[in-house]
């Protein structure tokens, strides 16, 4: 039996992370919790590209445009969607949802969802750094041992 366990060390990581800026107060902080967890992964400054979209919809696409360039060994998407009194919350939701993943699936590249879908403001400021974590940095984190998991897979003899 092989046995294959990402770590969470990656100094020669080049990762792109996609940030909506609607919510910008929540996403600003899944941002800076991202790149404080690339930083605790060894992940230099230098190898992160951020690139900011309008909303959440876009982050798919936002993605897409980073893994199809071939440069980067991980993407993160982060946002934040909060529930409001239509169904448009929900197809919202779906949109990003299925995009980001195929876009991992397409390109067969960790891309992960760091999108925030709360009900109230408060909640994604929980989820934000506050009494929650911040899932920006778990996204970072998971990032990196997804890029060393997939290593050792392409790499086994």
């Amino acid at each position: 039996m092989t046995i294959r366990e990402g770590n969470l060390h990656a100094p020669n990581a080049r990762v792109a992370v996609v940030v909506s800026r609607f919510n910008e107060l929540v996403t600003e902080r899944l941002l800076a919790g991202a790149l404080r967890g690339f930083n605790q992964t060894g992940v230099p400054e230098g190898n992160v590209d951020v690139a900011w979209v309008p909303g959440a919809v876009e982050l798919p696409v936002a993605a897409q445009a980073h893994a199809a360039t071939g440069r980067y060994d991980a993407i993160v998407a982060l946002g934040a969607v909060i529930r409001g009194s239509t169904d448009h919350y929900d197809h919202v939701c779906s949109m990003v949802a299925s995009g980001i993943n195929r876009v991992a699936l397409d390109h067969n590249l960790p891309v992960m969802f760091g999108v925030l879908t709360t009900d109230t403001l408060d909640q994604a400021l929980e989820r934000a750094g506050s009494k929650a974590g911040n899932k920006g940095t778990e996204a970072a984190h998971a990032a990196v041992e997804m890029i060393n998991v997939l290593a050792a897979v392409r790499h086994d003899p």
